[in-house]
């Protein structure tokens, strides 16, 4: 089974976040949603308070095949000032695994270097810490090589689409896809 650590701040935006979590959930992906604050209690940035499942620090998060970096423009900044989580973030890549960042969010793998030379797409008025990517406003979500990026709420879908593909396959995708639409 593959697995997902979450980092939730303060300020995330809740449909980016949590569409992830209940697509990946439904495709069988394990999810642990991490909270980076000082409580388990998470706010989000349009008011709907959500508990992560565990405190930054309590696990190792080695073994996740992704972590994922929901956006919104507080939430994102109250990732990217965590020290341990750009470290976290760091290793993972290093490591060759999964990074996945919707909306604002894109920026903080732009600004550690990770999308150098690749395709990405973040919420506009970011695109300036996209380093060295070739920026595609006119996408819904990227993948490129091991690194998703999404624009922002309305592709929250796709951003969980491409999650899953990456994870679990074409297929797995499509029919979670074909579960939830209308």
């Amino acid at each position: 089974m593959s697995r997902i650590a979450m980092f939730l701040a303060d300020g995330f935006e809740e449909i980016e976040g949590l569409t992830s979590v209940d697509m990946c959930r439904r495709a069988g992906i394990e999810v642990v949603t991490v909270s980076v604050m000082d409580e388990l209690l998470i706010k989000g940035s349009h008011g709907i308070n959500v508990y992560a499942d565990e405190m930054f620090g309590e696990g190792k998060y080695d073994g996740f095949d992704m972590l994922v970096l929901p956006g919104g423009g507080l939430g994102t900044k109250n990732l990217e000032e965590h020290a341990k989580v750009l470290a976290e973030v760091k290793k993972a890549h290093d490591a060759g695994r999964f990074i996945a960042a919707i909306c604002a969010a894109p920026r903080i793998i732009g600004r550690l270097g990770f999308l150098e030379g690749k395709k990405a797409t973040c919420y506009p008025g970011n695109e300036e810490h996209l380093k060295g990517a070739e920026y595609l406003p006119q996408c819904k979500a990227v993948t490129d090589g091991k690194m998703i990026t999404a624009r922002g709420m309305g592709a929250a879908m796709e951003f969980g689409k491409e999650i899953i593909t990456a994870l679990e396959g074409k297929e797995k995708a499509e029919e979670i896809m074909d579960m939830i639409r209308f």
